[in-house]
C-alpha cells in the first residue's frame, strides 16, 4: 500500500527515495578527514580543470572551486547504494518526505520554521535566484551586490538580464564591514533586488543581527526585495553565530526577503544539485513559481540530500570542527612561515581570503597587468595583479587558488583560498608556497 505522510498525499515512488535516504551506514563514532582523497581523474572542476588549463604536472594542490576533497558522508553513501538497487531511473514523483526533510532540518537546527506552501525545491541556488530575480527585476535593471561577494552572483544577473550594481563593504583595521551609507546611495529608482550572501563567500562574515536588521530595514524603506543566499550557514567557526534572516524580529524585513538554501556545502553535493528557497512572504513565491520555475531534481540527488539531512549531523559536525581546525593552522602557519601574505580567520565558510598585497609589490603584478592590458580587445576582461599572483602561484608553487578580482571590485589585494581539504594536502600547499615565496 501507498504510505501517506502528514502533508496528506500519498506516496507511491517517493516512499522507495524516503527509505533509501534512511537506511544508515555502519554506526561511526569519528570520521577521517585527515587522509588525502584523491579527485584527480574524475573530470573534478577544482582540480582536472586546473590540470587542463595549466598543464600535465602543474598543480600540487587544486584550492580555487567551492567544493570539498572529503570522502561524503557514510549515510549518504548507504542510501545512494541501496537506491542504485533498483535498476530503473524512471520519472519521478517528488516524495514530500523530502519536503519534510528540509523543513525538519531548517527547525531542529535553527528554529526556523518553513510553512510547506512557501517551500519551493531547485536544482541549485543559482537557477533559483536566477527564477527570483526573474520574478523581481525587470530586465535591464540593477541588482546590488555586496563587493566582495560571491562571483557566481554576477553570472546569475547577467542570466536573468539584469546589471549589478556593487557596493563595496569598507575595511576596518583588516576587517569588511557594511557601509550603509554607501547602499543607501547606490539604490536608483530601477534598483528592485540584492543578493546578501551570509555567510559572506569570500570574507567569511557571519553577519550579526543587527547588521542584517539594519540592511534589511533599508531596503524595505527603499522597496528593495532581499535574496538571502544561505548556503554556507551551517560552516560558521568557533565564537561565532549564525542569524537566520527570517528569524529577524523585523517581520516586515523579512516579508520583503526570499532564503535560498541547499545541503551541497556543508555535505559537498554540487554535483548532485539539490536545493530549495522558501519565504514567509506567500506573494512573493507565487510570483517566483509564475516565472515557469522548475524544481525537477534528479532521483540521486533528493536521496543524498534526504540522507544529509536525515542521518548527516554527526559527520557535519566534526567536518564543521575540522574546518575550524583548518582555519587555525593556516593563520598560525602563514604568520610563522609567510611574511608576504597575511591571514585573519574569518567567521565562517570554508574559504581563507588572503591579503597578498605585499606579494603584489614584491613581484610587481601591477606593472605585469597593465602589460597584460596592452593591445588588449576592447570588452575583454582585464587582467588584474590578482590574476598575475593566480598565475605567478601556479608557477612557482603548484598551487591554485582564486584571484580575488573574481568577487567584485573591493577584492583588490586578496586571493580565496579553499581550505575544504585534508591537513596534510594543507600543509604542503603552504609550504610550497613558502618556498617558492622565500626565493622572491
Amino acid at each position: 500500500m501507498p504510505s501517506q505522510n502528514r502533508f496528506g498525499r500519498r506516496n507511491f515512488f517517493g516512499s522507495s527515495i524516503a527509505a533509501a535516504a534512511a537506511v544508515a551506514a555502519p554506526a561511526q563514532d569519528t570520521f577521517d578527514f585527515d587522509t588525502p582523497y584523491s579527485r584527480v581523474g574524475t573530470d573534478s572542476t577544482k582540480w582536472d580543470a586546473q590540470i587542463k588549463r595549466y598543464g600535465k604536472d602543474s598543480i600540487l594542490a587544486g584550492m580555487g572551486i567551492s567544493d570539498t576533497d572529503f570522502r561524503t558522508a557514510p549515510v549518504i553513501t548507504a542510501a545512494l547504494q541501496k537506491r542504485m538497487q533498483h535498476e530503473n531511473w524512471g520519472y519521478l514523483t517528488m516524495p514530500e518526505s523530502f519536503r519534510e526533510s528540509i523543513i525538519n532540518w531548517n527547525k531542529r537546527r535553527y528554529g526556523i520554521t518553513i510553512r510547506p506552501d512557501r517551500l519551493l525545491l531547485a536544482t541549485g541556488v543559482h537557477p533559483a535566484i536566477i527564477s527570483a530575480l526573474r520574478a523581481f527585476s525587470p530586465v535591464g535593471s540593477k541588482v546590488l551586490l555586496l563587493t566582495p561577494t560571491y562571483d557566481g552572483f554576477f553570472g546569475d544577473i547577467s542570466a536573468a538580464g539584469c546589471k549589478p550594481q556593487e557596493c563595496p563593504l569598507k575595511q576596518v583595521n583588516g576587517q569588511y564591514q557594511l557601509d550603509l551609507e554607501a547602499l543607501d546611495r547606490r539604490i536608483s529608482h530601477d534598483t528592485n533586488s540584492l543578493i546578501l550572501c551570509n555567510p559572506n563567500n569570500p570574507t567569511g562574515n557571519v553577519w550579526s543581527r543587527q547588521e542584517l536588521t539594519a540592511v534589511g530595514e533599508l531596503c524595505t524603506k527603499r522597496r528593495v526585495v532581499v535574496l538571502v543566499d544561505e548556503i554556507h550557514c551551517d560552516l560558521v567557526t568557533k565564537g561565532n553565530q549564525y542569524t537566520p534572516y527570517s528569524l529577524l524580529e523585523n517581520r516586515e524585513v523579512v516579508n520583503n526577503s526570499v532564503t535560498f538554501k541547499s545541503a551541497s556545502k556543508s555535505f559537498n553535493l554540487s554535483a548532485l544539485k539539490a536545493a530549495w528557497m522558501f519565504s514567509d512572504n506567500a506573494e512573493y513565491m507565487a510570483r517566483i513559481a509564475a516565472t515557469g520555475h522548475s524544481g525537477d531534481i534528479n532521483t540521486l540527488g533528493v536521496v543524498a540530500a534526504q540522507a544529509a539531512l536525515n542521518e548527516g549531523e554527526p559527520w557535519l559536525k566534526q567536518l564543521i570542527s575540522y574546518i575550524d581546525g583548518n582555519h587555525e593552522f593556516v593563520a598560525e602557519f602563514v604568520g610563522k612561515r609567510i611574511p608576504l601574505l597575511k591571514y585573519t580567520k574569518p567567521q565562517g565558510t570554508y574559504l581563507g581570503w588572503v591579503d597578498v598585497s605585499g606579494l603584489i609589490e614584491r613581484i610587481g603584478a601591477s606593472e605585469k597587468a597593465a602589460k597584460l592590458n596592452q593591445g588588449r580587445p576592447a570588452g575583454a576582461r582585464p587582467v588584474t595583479a590578482e590574476m598575475v599572483v593566480q598565475d605567478f602561484l601556479v608557477k612557482q608553487a603548484r598551487v591554485q587558488i582564486n584571484a580575488g578580482t573574481n568577487y567584485g571590485q573591493a577584492g583588490t589585494g586578496r586571493m580565496r583560498m579553499n581550505l575544504g581539504t585534508s591537513r596534510k594536502t594543507l600543509e604542503m600547499a603552504l609550504s610550497s608556497i613558502a618556498s617558492a615565496l622565500q626565493k622572491v
